[in-house]
């Protein structure tokens, strides 16, 4: 009689999360996971600090403290050019993971049909399977990631609840034009879908691109939930501070929800995010972005050089380059290899596909400080020492 439940029994374990043990067990470099361990700026930290030792250290109202909730509203106004209700439209979550489970909670039922592009962020489908929904999936193909009117439509039926658009894309580093988005929007408003928008990699831009929130075209507002977070762009992704913005009565089931799973997001964390976004202009998220392209470009170099050719990313801090000159039948024999020959943890590619695919691909990640770059592309190098690269 005792055993784990039906849920429980399908789960596997994120090869993201696996392959960051791997890697930590041979004293490698992680450009798996996403950890993002460069600098926190230094109006985020301070506050946090002060934060601690004025005692904001109780549970908040469960969807944030007011003054974040003003900061994040004026942010999204600026910045996204989305309208937020500060006092009934935004929640501020544990994490943009944590609004995204609340917020699937909240407006989807079992067996609801959710369209996802692939490649896709695993939490999102896992998130959906563990919750009785059914993802159905387009399928992306490099160097474009593009799709048609066509690939939505072949999709829809009656049990259709709601798309996911992650832009920029994780792991792919797509960056969804205008035009696609259109797409995506006279879908939706024709079929009455939820739209829910995972923007938290939205000021890593390069080469011109430009981030287009969905809730900001004509008609979207009510119907796109609009998460992200701060883990990425402050670099702080151990403090779990996210937050969803969408129309007021969607926003009362997310806030419940979350609450339910987590009652709040760390207290003196949201003051310091506030800090954050009150204080740093826009030549911080310019700066970002530039540095990044500078890790972009060293990383994408270093695998093109090797042999394992990427695929530039127009945003995000990711990329997918093609592994088919490593030895082994699988992603994940191909990601065990690099790592035997060179101490580098990247991700499998078919962590992010269904159906078998992504299995001549890995993914990763150049969110690192400049020097632990460095040594990992140093040590991608062993590859032509090692005569396997192309």
């Amino acid at each position: 009689m005792t055993q784990l439940s039906q849920r429980a029994a399908r789960i596997q374990q994120s090869e993201i999360r696996v392959m960051s043990v791997e890697c930590e067990r041979v004293r490698g470099v992680n450009l798996a996971q996403g950890i993002c361990d460069t600098e926190v700026p230094e109006p985020v930290r301070r506050a946090a600090r002060e934060a601690i030792d004025r005692g904001r250290n109780q549970y908040t109202r469960l969807d944030g403290i007011a003054e974040l909730r003003r900061a994040i509203a004026a942010k999204m106004q600026r910045y996204n050019g989305v309208a937020a209700d500060a006092e009934r439209g935004v929640v501020v979550t544990t994490g943009s993971t944590g609004g995204f489970y609340s917020t699937c909670l909240a407006l989807l039922n079992p067996g609801d049909e959710v369209i996802v592009f692939e490649p896709y962020y695993g939490y999102h489908v896992h998130t959906l399977e563990a919750l009785g929904c059914v993802p159905r999936y387009i399928t992306l193909a490099p160097p474009d990631w593009r799709f048609t009117a066509d690939d939505l439509e072949r999709l829809a039926s009656p049990r259709t609840r709601a798309v996911i658009i992650n832009t920029p894309a994780n792991p792919s580093g797509k960056v969804f034009t205008r035009a696609e988005l259109e797409l995506i929007a006279e879908f939706a408003r024709r079929r009455d879908l939820f739209c829910l928008t995972d923007e938290i990699y939205e000021y890593f831009l390069y080469n011109g691109a430009e981030h287009i929130s969905l809730a900001s075209l004509p008609g979207m507002a009510e119907r796109t939930i609009t998460i992200s977070g701060f883990s990425k762009t402050f670099s702080i992704t151990g403090w779990r501070v996210g937050y969803v913005v969408c129309e007021p009565r969607w926003a009362y089931a997310i806030g419940y929800f979350s609450d339910l799973a987590y009652i709040c997001a760390p207290s003196p964390f949201q003051h310091a995010v506030a800090a954050g976004l009150n204080e740093l202009d826009d030549s911080f998220y310019r700066a970002l972005a530039a540095e990044y392209a500078v890790k972009r470009k060293l990383l994408c170099d270093t695998l093109h050089d090797v042999g394992l050719e990427p695929v530039l990313p127009a945003g995000s801090y990711y990329t997918l380059a093609d592994a088919s000159a490593l030895p082994g039948a699988t992603s994940k024999e191909k990601a065990m290899a690099l790592l035997e020959i060179t101490g580098v943890a990247a991700v499998p590619g078919a962590a992010f596909y269904s159906g078998g695919s992504g299995e001549n691909l890995l993914r990763f990640c150049f969110a690192k400080t400049d020097a632990d770059l460095r040594d990992g592309c140093q040590r991608l190098h062993q590859l032509k020492r090692a005569a396997v690269s192309l």
